[in-house]
């Protein structure tokens, strides 16, 4: 096999190899969507723009960091398990992606070899499969292919082996068109962040004391979200969380100034933050630095909201940076958070403080981790 490329797609650590990397295994046939996939979550590409990416030609290592650091590995589609470069036990998942209207046996089997190959090596591996491409068909059409690959993969392993019958798989129907993509890959990224339940515990706290119904910690570039509270995650509400980052993500570099110019300029940028401190908030896009008296750049944590029923009381969705790449993005009873804003503030400011530590925390065991290795 030639050896692996590497890409680095942001993270203040994302050039650091000194840091031992979760790795992600990204597996299927040719022109399933496998480099889609990476492309649109990490490179920003336009999905429409995939439909021209090459077919991937030998492994390529892309290196992301969130809340920890990711080593994700997009295989070309003739690949196979001794043919791949590396012990499938050095993964912590496998993901395979299906095209939606691939109903054949070649891409089953494929699935059903690696998912023999990679228990073997490792049983505690996690297996996703992504039925992608799933805007290639009408809704019902669209659910009963998906039941079908369901069942053809399990029949499979069963007929390989009974016990491989047990193996827990996590189907996931995806598409780069809408926000199912992110969501899927959101809940593997999950299983792969030890320090989680904390995550969710500072959540709950969050939604606890500000009578916050809904609450997300997203990575800004991605839009994956790293962690939620304990309610359970509403479509809508995830896709209305995604499209109000995305248009941060847009028109937030408009207003960015240069703060070592002219310290009174407020600063804008959902990808860059500064030193830790006093958060701001406003109803709409804004962030509040005091005068510097010395050289060091003021403290700015940019905030946003956006009212979803203007015309009466309701419900308010908001924007905090938390740490460079990391923001929390609530759904606030409008009253709370017009009438309670210090409220509302002071919890936010207790979760950053929380988050970063967490945040510490895990950059240290990966360098720990790197050197025992």
């Amino acid at each position: 096999m030639t050896p692996a490329l590497q890409q680095s797609h942001g993270g203040v650590d994302a050039e650091n190899e000194s840091i031992k990397r979760t790795k992600i295994l990204l597996l299927g046939t040719r022109r399933s969507g496998k480099t889609s996939i990476l492309q649109v979550l990490f490179k920003d590409l336009p999905p429409k723009q995939t439909f021209y990416l090459e077919p991937t030609m030998r492994v390529t290592r892309h290196t992301f960091d969130t809340i920890i650091p990711l080593e994700i590995w997009d295989s070309p589609g003739n690949v196979a398990p001794d043919t791949l470069g590396s012990p499938l036990s050095n993964f912590s998942t496998v993901i395979f992606v299906i095209d939606i209207r691939d109903l054949y046996q070649h891409p089953v089997a494929k699935l059903v070899e690696f998912v023999v190959a990679a228990f073997q090596a490792n049983p505690n591996i996690d297996f996703e499969v992504f039925v992608h491409k799933a805007e290639k068909l009408q809704e019902d059409d669209k659910y009963e292919n998906f039941r079908q690959i369901h069942e053809r993969v399990i029949d499979r392993l069963a007929d390989e082996c009974p016990e491989f019958e047990q193996v827990p798989l996590n189907f996931h129907l995806t598409s780069v068109y809408d926000h199912t993509l992110q969501d899927a890959f959101s809940r593997v990224v999950h299983k792969v962040i030890d320090s989680l339940p904390y995550l969710e515990g500072l959540l709950n706290i969050f939604c606890s004391n500000t009578s916050c119904p809904k609450a997300f910690l997203f990575d800004i570039r991605s839009k994956l979200y790293v962690a939620t509270d304990a309610s359970p995650v509403d479509q809508v509400t995830h896709n209305l969380c995604c499209d109000y980052l995305q248009m941060l993500n847009s028109f937030g570099p408009l207003y960015k100034s240069n703060a070592t110019s002219n310290p009174r300029t407020a600063i804008f940028s959902p990808t860059q933050a500064t030193s830790p401190g006093e958060s701001s908030s406003t109803s709409t896009i804004s962030s509040s630095s005091s005068l510097p008296s010395s050289p060091p750049k003021p403290i700015v944590f940019p905030s946003a909201a956006a009212s979803l029923t203007p015309s009466q009381p309701g419900t308010t969705l908001t924007y905090h940076l938390i740490t460079p790449h990391l923001a929390l993005l609530a759904l606030l009873p409008t009253t709370v958070y017009e009438m309670r804003r210090g409220l509302v503030e002071w919890n936010i400011v207790w979760f950053r403080e929380g988050v970063r530590e967490i945040w510490e925390v895990e950059k240290e065991r990966s360098v720990a981790d790197s050197v025992i290795s």
